[in-house]
């Protein structure tokens, strides 16, 4: 079951507008991955204390709707995948309205890479933390994180990165070109 984050939304959080700015969701989609994985015995803390540490290799967040100054918000985190060296979570970011309803802000993912501390070159995930990742998987076995699935131009549902490892590149969808037909 994924951890429950909770936070508030601080003044500090907003822009000029009141609005949460954009990139303070990324920060938010961290926080709640970390204290995720520290709820299951492998956290920030876990990898320290076996010699390595993590790195975001990869990052993807859709932004749904936003959040102002004061609202609530909540966090759904999921361990995605785990390789041999990198793991992904899935989180998905909501505001906790008045009602107890939940309304979608962001849905993304977080892969992150095991590295040497010294060399800061990939190494394998320690063999107990993989097995305690491989462990949380199951909170996410065959469910969807994102929004609804679809499929179009964009490729599959946002926070879903299937297998694609860090670093893979993903083809550009076809561009059309006002004036070049249908």
């Amino acid at each position: 079951m994924s951890a429950e984050f909770r936070t508030r939304v601080e003044h500090v959080d907003t822009d000029a507008t009141g609005i949460v700015h954009f990139s303070r969701y990324t920060s938010l989609m961290e926080t709640a991955g970390t204290e995720h994985l520290e709820a299951h015995g492998a956290g920030l803390t876990a990898f320290s204390a076996a010699g390595v540490d993590l790195v975001a290799a990869d990052l993807r967040v859709t932004y749904l709707h936003s959040a102002v100054y004061r609202d609530v918000i909540v966090a759904d985190t999921r361990v995605g995948h785990v390789g041999a060296a990198w793991f992904t979570l899935a989180v998905n970011l909501l505001r906790e309205e008045r009602d107890g309803d939940r309304t979608p802000l962001v849905t993304g993912a977080l892969v992150f890479a095991a590295v040497d501390p010294d060399t800061r070159r990939a190494v394998p995930l320690p063999a107990p933390l993989r097995q305690a990742l491989r462990g949380i998987v199951p909170d996410a076995a065959h469910k969807r994180i994102g929004t609804p699935a679809r499929s179009g131009p964009r490729g599959p549902a946002a926070g879903d990165l299937g297998d694609r490892r860090p670093g893979a590149r993903t083809p550009s969808p076809a561009v059309h070109r006002p004036g070049a037909g249908p």
